[in-house]
């Protein structure tokens, strides 16, 4: 099995866990990408094949650009500076590994493209890493321009490696790279996505895969307060500099729940400045560990801290900023597992009131707990494998 992959965190670490229980199963497992950044993300032990490491740096850089940007804009950036430029830099290095590792499958992430061009360039079924379900959910209906300029950047990307014939207007020729016809495995459940008895037999709902994270730094687990209820404030890694103003909130909505509630919150010092004894501030935490400690969670609505955070049956208080974070949200708050505020407005005694609704209101906890139930039920990595397996 070989995992194409990007060089993002969230996107690596479900093919982590996969990749472990198909190793206990006796497989021989490699990665490609940009190794710089995957040196960092895997195990030790990892096998990794490079593949566009001259994109790799660039396109973990690009937030400095990205994160202003929103809407339409966001993603046109994320096509044009990102998606498409590593798809390009990546095929040679990707079909160097498929022709040197001979894999039965190729298992390529939706932001990985030069995994299926070069799969089915070299006949190899290839299975998708969905580490998000936005794209499962017709995210451009309302928005058609928006979906035929999308399937305008797959066709381009397709006819330049020579995938097929020439594109029609709004045309992906035939066969969309982000979308396996032989397995698509989702990292959620249809009890979150929305999708109950509305998805294809060949999407594998799986739930999240939890795989070994690499060591945090030390974390004052004595500072954790036993007498209040414990929340965590996260923004993910890429989107915390841009935080500025909601860090405020969050800072004036702890001051008026100092006595009830304990902020954790995960953000760059100098990005939130002076903060209160009562608030916890750490650079970055141990996620996965921390979560059995709190009572819920404030987070960008990132897929994997989503799911992360209802694997443990907690409730959420989701702030999107853009890509697929308003659609995780809109499935957060239709599930009835959170409350949503506005991330560029958002004032404190918005987020206060958002706060005490999901730690108060026992109908969050409930449905958080009923999307943990089915996200066991779902398997994880063991149900990926299974799959997986059966492609051979």
């Amino acid at each position: 099995m070989l995992f194409t992959v990007p060089p993002l965190a969230g996107h690596v670490n479900p093919t982590v866990a996969v990749g472990a229980e198909l190793a206990a199963r006796g497989h021989e497992i490699a990665w490609t990408g940009p190794v710089g950044a995957l040196t960092r993300l895997l195990p030790a032990q990892a096998r990794i094949l490079p593949a566009g490491e001259e994109a790799g740096g660039a396109y973990t850089g690009l937030h400095e650009r990205w994160r202003n940007l929103r809407g339409v804009g966001a993603l046109r950036f994320l096509w044009e500076e990102a998606l498409v430029p590593l798809a390009r830099a990546m095929v040679p290095g990707v079909e160097r590994a498929v022709r040197t590792f001979g894999p039965d499958v190729v298992v390529a992430d939706q932001q990985a493209l030069a995994g299926p061009l070069v799969a089915r360039r070299l006949g190899v079924p290839w299975a998708t890493s969905a580490s998000t379900s936005a794209e499962l959910t017709r995210p451009f209906a309302d928005f058609p321009k928006v979906g035929e300029w999308v399937a305008g950047q797959i066709s381009g990307l397709l006819a330049e490696f020579g995938a097929g014939r020439e594109p029609r207007a709004g045309e992906a020729q035939g066969w969309d790279p982000r979308f396996s016809e032989r397995l698509v495995l989702v990292f959620s459940t249809p009890e979150l996505v929305g999708t109950a008895g509305d998805f294809p037999a060949h999407h594998a709902y799986v739930g999240p895969a939890f795989g070994a994270r690499p060591a945090s730094p030390g974390f004052p687990w004595q500072r954790l307060d036993p007498g209040r209820r414990r929340v965590l404030v996260s923004l993910g890694t890429l989107n915390q500099e841009a935080g500025g103003r909601f860090y405020d909130a969050v800072l004036g909505a702890a001051e008026r729940l100092a006595e009830e509630v304990q902020l954790v919150l995960a953000a760059p010092a100098a990005t939130v400045g002076e903060v209160p004894d009562r608030v916890l501030l750490q650079e970055s935490v141990p996620q996965l560990d921390l979560l059995p400690h709190l009572d819920a969670v404030v987070c960008h609505a990132g897929h994997n801290t989503v799911c992360e955070t209802l694997a443990h049956g907690l409730p959420l208080v989701v702030a999107p900023i853009r890509d697929d974070q308003p659609i995780v949200a809109r499935q957060v708050v239709e599930a009835g597992a959170g409350v949503r505020v506005r991330f560029g407005r958002t004032r404190a005694e918005e987020l206060r009131d958002a706060l005490t609704a999901v730690l108060d209101d026992p109908g969050h906890r409930r449905a958080a707990r009923r999307i943990q139930a089915s996200f066991a039920a779902a398997g994880g990595a063991a149900a990926a494998a299974d799959r997986l397996e059966k492609l051979i």
